[in-house]
């Protein structure tokens, strides 16, 4: 089969441990945990898991049974389901390749604060403190030096080319399967650390404490976007990702079972993050935050003053940080190469993936290193969409519209217009137990949900105060 011929997972293990990095990412990190503190504490919690059962699980089903039925990238996965439903598969390459322009930078950010903590283990002039300057004129500096930007970005690019460069099974499956359960090791033992520090419970408690008051007059509603937003985006859905790996998927293999796992072990992972940070952001007696702020402000304030330990602690927690994001980052550009592999096929049955991926890593370059240079906007450069960086714009018209849109779309095509598509793949491997639960979710949950994941990126980018 052709599937066979661009690569299969090894097995099922392996298959997981990419799957969940690729949903693992930096939202994990600093986006979680300061929304589940700010939005009712474990009472968001709870919003949260109803929608990672009623959308997550839903969507996550849908995009590895259409990648695994037609065997194909997210382009000519949707052209198998009509040719009409094409454009929706150049939404899963578009979102893609814009999120790497920034995502490569902000990877690249991850390596530079590993090297400056590992500098200050060896009280090297190198490091963090050999600077002298304080965190946030540390992170400004760094932003806006275009050519330390720059270089530390090609890295994490180049890192993730050679990844993906190895092929599914030996290049992808192989890292996935040490780099994740090493995240999830050393999250223990940050967990453990950062639990122990004097006034951590203030952390514990901003996260976990129930606060009801939140969801009072349309508070609910705020929460509930806040829930679904959070919910999509760490999962990795409509962009892609999901439909391509499961095009690499085994037909014996369980997608029941798998749809139910990442999105679970994602979850699991994300409060453990707010274990992790939270405790040491208020040990060090600093306000929560979240975004780049929070990964490379706060906590490496509080790492500067845990004294010896702190370069040591920061380490780790910043190559945690780097391997969610390199897990990410493969995903991102295996759902782009793929896309070129299939169209390289429909012409000559042939390919090579490593000419393949230096063309696309050539692409994706030159678009990190842009977003790189205008360094967080501090550059002047112009801008666009009424955004104040490059980032944000790419933000804006991926994760903000094509994304949400494209999962909408996809729960309306398989929900009304071909409701067997999914049933039939997931029937390969037994009786669908919960196609009923199934239909209801992709036909009446999933598309108001998307709507209002839609709407609500539309707010938070334009300020139109939808939600408030």
């Amino acid at each position: 089969m052709e599937q066979h011929k661009k690569g299969q997972w090894g097995n099922q293990f392996g298959f997981l441990m990419a799957a969940v990095g690729s949903a693992v990412g930096l939202g994990n990190l600093w986006a979680f945990p300061y929304k589940m503190g700010k939005n009712g504490g474990f009472a968001f919690l709870f919003i949260y898991l109803i929608i990672v059962a009623f959308v997550g699980i839903i969507i996550t089903i849908t995009e590895l049974s259409i990648g695994r039925k037609t065997g194909k990238g997210v382009v000519g996965a949707y052209r198998e389901l009509g040719k009409k439903y094409a454009p929706i598969g150049w939404f899963g390459v578009i979102s893609p390749f814009l999120i790497m322009s920034f995502y490569m930078m902000l990877g690249g950010y991850t390596l530079k604060y590993m090297v400056a903590n590992l500098g200050d283990i060896f009280n090297a002039s190198w490091g963090y403190q050999g600077a002298g300057m304080e965190t946030a004129e540390y992170f400004q500096s760094f932003f806006s030096n275009q050519l330390e930007s720059v270089v530390y970005t090609v890295i994490f690019v180049l890192l993730t080319a050679a990844i993906v460069r190895g092929g599914v099974s030996e290049g992808i499956e192989k890292f996935s399967k040490v780099a994740m359960p090493a995240l999830f090791l050393m999250l223990v033992a940050v967990i453990i650390r950062s639990v122990t520090l004097p006034g951590a419970s203030e952390g514990l408690r901003f996260v976990f404490e129930p606060n009801f008051e939140v969801f009072k007059g349309s508070g609910w509603v705020n929460v509930f976007a806040a829930a679904g937003g959070q919910a999509f985006f760490s999962l990795s859905l409509g962009m892609g990702i999901m439909i391509t790996y499961g095009s690499y998927l085994k037909k014996e293999e369980d997608l029941k079972l798998n749809s139910i796992v990442i999105p679970v072990a994602d979850t699991i992972i994300a409060v453990m993050a707010g274990m992790a940070i939270m405790p040491a952001v208020f040990a060090g007696g600093l306000e929560p935050a979240a975004g780049p702020g929070l990964l490379f402000v706060t906590l490496q304030t509080v790492f500067s003053s845990m004294g010896a330990g702190g370069p040591l602690f920061g380490f780790v927690m910043y190559f945690l940080v780097f391997i969610a994001a390199i897990t990410s980052s493969i995903s991102l550009l295996e759902t782009v190469v793929a896309v070129v592999v299939d169209m390289k096929l429909e012409k000559s049955k042939e390919f090579n993936k490593k000419k393949i991926t230096f063309w696309c890593t050539a692409a994706i370059l030159a678009e990190a290193v842009f977003v790189s240079l205008d360094g967080l906007g501090s550059h002047g450069f112009p801008q666009i969409f009424g955004q104040s960086t490059w980032l944000d714009s790419m933000d804006l018209v991926s994760e903000g519209v094509l994304m949400p849109l494209s999962a909408l779309l996809t729960a309306v095509i398989c929900g009304w217009l071909l409701p067997d598509f999914v049933s039939e793949e997931v029937e390969l491997n037994g009786k669908f137990t919960w196609k009923k639960f199934y239909m209801f979710c992709i036909r009446f949950v999933v598309p108001p949900v998307m709507l209002l994941v839609l709407l609500g990126q539309l707010d938070n980018f334009f300020k139109f105060g939808i939600f408030n």
